[in-house]
């Protein structure tokens, strides 16, 4: 009840989504669809799906130098979306990096840029695939300039990285100078973009950051691919369009607050997309079902087997990253 503030919003947004579907779905229409889908393709985006979280796992590896073991990173990645899918406030994000550090010789804090800018590539790789299919897709007209303008964005706040890669010395100086009065301020937060920095330095590195550029675009691929044949269990007349038009939204609409997995946010994402080429909100509905089943088997099939190995569950994980929070809040007061 303390994160009321915090988790309300988001709950709120999830429900009124839910509940706009719920209004637009014919639910005997959607069970239709649900029982005449083909499972084969649902089977074969399924084994894609695992394929995905290996090459996840290496996008994420190779930001982090290798210094942790693929087998720690693979089934750490589980758990993160694991705990992304069932847990409030996103944890996931920073779950992994706790995890991690657990089990690597790297601390929290070397973690926890790497997962700040493997996300911002994501919002850029899923700018570049929006803005891409916009041409392709029925009834979009008009939307073209927002596209452009949300990759502008976040290409812009990548430049802005590279730059403060480039340049982190000036950037602490001046850091410090600007919170010369506020000393806890410039304790902590000088503390945190020291290590920033660090995560930073993998764009200083040509040879290593192309490593990471074709390892995402990899991991990208092979999801248009994996929300291809879901899409096409249901629609037979879908194209690889449909897919990336679909996945760039589903990504899009995950960023929006939500309660835990994005729920509500994703499904809605997913019905506007698919409903831009064939207007049966129905069906669309029973492809978002299948697609959010997708994601939980995935995450809970490797996030619980790697949780096991560990002697965990998803109950104490929480609990020990509230403890952490909490404990860095007070730490934060002192």
């Amino acid at each position: 009840m303390k994160d009321i503030k915090r988790w309300l919003p988001g709950a709120v947004i999830s429900l009124g989504l839910i509940a706009a579907i719920l209004y637009f779905v014919d639910l005997g229409e959607m069970v239709d669809a649900l029982r005449s889908a083909n499972y084969v393709y649902f089977g074969i985006a399924l084994v894609i799906g695992f394929v995905w979280m290996a090459v996840r796992a290496q996008v994420w590896r190779t930001l982090l130098r290798d210094r942790a073991s693929f087998s720690d990173v693979f089934w750490t990645v589980g758990e993160g979306y694991l705990l992304n899918n069932f847990l409030p406030f996103r944890l996931g994000e920073i779950g992994r990096a706790f995890l991690l550090s657990r089990k690597s010789k790297m601390t929290f804090m070397e973690i926890l840029p790497t997962i700040v800018i493997e996300r911002t590539m994501d919002l850029i790789y899923t700018a570049i695939i929006f803005i891409s299919v916009i041409p392709f897709v029925v009834g979009a007209e008009g939307s073209g300039r927002t596209a452009y303008i949300m990759g502008g964005i976040v290409l812009a706040g990548f430049v802005f990285m590279f730059i403060l890669a480039r340049n982190n010395k000036w950037a602490l100086d001046i850091f410090h100078k600007l919170t010369a009065r506020f000393p806890r301020l410039q304790q902590l937060g000088g503390s945190f973009l020291e290590s920033f920095f660090s995560g930073l330095s993998v764009l200083n590195d040509g040879r290593l950051f192309v490593k990471f550029l074709f390892w995402m675009a990899v991991n990208w691929a092979i999801a248009i691919v994996a929300y291809y044949f879901i899409i096409r269990a249901f629609f037979p007349q879908a194209n690889v369009i449909w897919a990336m038009f679909g996945l760039g939204m589903a990504a899009f609409g995950g960023a929006i607050p939500s309660a835990p997995g994005a729920l509500g946010t994703f499904e809605a994402a997913i019905v506007f997309a698919l409903t831009r080429f064939v207007p049966d909100e129905s069906t669309a509905f029973a492809a978002a079902l299948a697609m959010r089943l997708y994601n939980y088997i995935n995450s809970i099939v490797i996030g619980a087997i790697g949780l096991s190995r560990e002697g965990q569950t998803l109950s104490g994980v929480y609990q020990e990253l509230m403890s952490f929070r909490n404990k860095q809040g007070k730490a934060d007061d002192s």
